[in-house]
């Protein structure tokens, strides 16, 4: 799956969102739960600890008997549609091959627990991005990552849909329809180059200013934009804008558009037949302030 179209899908192995490394067969040289840290992996020359060479990833111990070392994760639950098991610095460390099976189990697996293959034994790259299409789409919240034999992952990504059952939700409930955790996605953006656009819809307010979404200095014509798909249709009764953080960079300005286009394309919504409405015209912002 390519780049451009897994950015239109939301991590599910976030930990702002709930997601938790629960256990693995061996972690001697560097812990399971970096697996899902949010920032990149880095690499530190010199850096080691009593057990060896310090890695940002996760890293099991040569393995001198048959078997494979493994991972469960409990991710958001959602509709998983692609990984990235990312082995960036693990060179001559990383594992030959890896799988992925998966569960929508109530708590947490145990020995009975049924897994799903999402996907079968793969060869990996070193230090690469190893991204790969999920065989069988479906709503789990659960992962098992195998390493064949042994060796170092450096992140795990899970691409996908957050699922919510909107049965349980009263029409007139008053719910943040853009929220990540409410199925919302940032779908495409002018320019994220200093923040992510996904950052807009996250939970809770931003803990940083590179917890936000940030565009470079423009200096043509035009203006910055993003479009969210919301997790639900609904009626808007209230719109938060916030600038919390930024202070010599927020926007002059902004204003909110929205459109009902069930089954529309991007390249529709993008177009100049689509039929945006205003929602907020456009209004003067503040710094680190929540409009």
């Amino acid at each position: 799956m390519e780049s451009e179209t897994l950015s239109r899908y939301v991590d599910l192995a976030q930990p702002r969102l709930g997601a938790a490394v629960l256990s693995c067969s061996d972690e001697y040289f560097a812990p399971a739960s970096s697996l899902i840290e949010p920032s990149e992996p880095v690499f530190i020359p010199g850096k080691y600890t009593d057990e060896g060479k310090w890695m940002d990833g996760w890293e099991s111990r040569r393995r001198r008997t048959d078997g494979y070392d493994w991972c469960i994760l409990k991710i958001c639950r959602g509709v998983v549609r692609a990984v990235n098991i990312d082995t960036t610095h693990f060179d001559g460390n990383q594992p030959d091959s890896a799988s992925i099976e998966a569960a929508d189990c109530v708590g947490e697996p145990d020995e009975s627990t049924e897994w799903q293959e999402i996907v079968p034994r793969v060869s990996l790259a070193a230090t690469s991005q190893n991204k790969f299409d999920v065989a069988v789409p479906g709503v789990y919240q659960y992962l098992r990552l195998n390493i064949f034999p042994d060796g170092g992952v450096a992140r795990l990504r899970v691409y996908g849909e957050v699922h919510k059952d909107w049965d349980n939700v009263p029409e007139d409930t008053l719910i943040d329809l853009a929220a990540m955790v409410n199925g919302g996605v940032a779908q495409i953006s002018s320019d994220s180059h200093f923040g992510s656009m996904q950052n807009l819809n996250a939970p809770g307010r931003a803990v940083n200013m590179g917890d936000g979404w940030e565009t470079r200095r423009r200096r043509g014509e035009g203006f910055d934009w993003a479009i969210l798909k919301l997790g639900h249709p609904g009626t808007i009764q209230k719109l938060i804008v916030d600038t919390q953080h930024f202070k010599g960079n927020y926007p002059a300005k902004f204003a909110v558009r929205g459109i009902d286009a069930p089954g529309k394309t991007m390249a529709y919504l993008m177009s100049e037949d689509s039929k945006w409405q205003t929602v907020i015209p456009e209004t003067p912002a503040q710094a680190d302030h929540e409009h």
